[in-house]
């Protein structure tokens, strides 16, 4: 079964811009891997410092490996001091 992810990442509100190439970067990087049926990036328009990723990963082992690759490591570090709060994810059952 597909393992559905929503994780919502803000920023401090002065860092949008560079948390939005942190995520390009990580969105790219993910996108590559061969168990990633999905990882959309989508930006708040009212708080542009409000990050919102969709991802659909093939089970819940491939998003096991996912949260412990390089990529993701690199943007928990590049991250760390421009975080708003600690990013929500949401581990989800698609219904329809």
């Amino acid at each position: 079964m597909h393992t559905n992810i929503t994780a919502v990442i803000k920023s401090l509100p002065n860092k949008a811009d560079e948390m939005k190439a942190i995520l390009e970067e990580l969105a790219v990087e993910s996108n590559k891997e061969e168990a990633c049926l999905q990882y959309d990036l989508h930006q708040d328009i009212d708080e542009p410092n409000v990050f919102i990723f969709h991802e659909i990963w093939r089970d819940s082992a491939s998003f096991d490996v996912h949260n412990n690759s390089l990529h993701v490591l690199k943007f928990k570090e590049a991250s760390k001091t421009i975080l708003l709060e600690t990013p929500a994810i949401y581990i989800m059952n698609r219904i329809k």
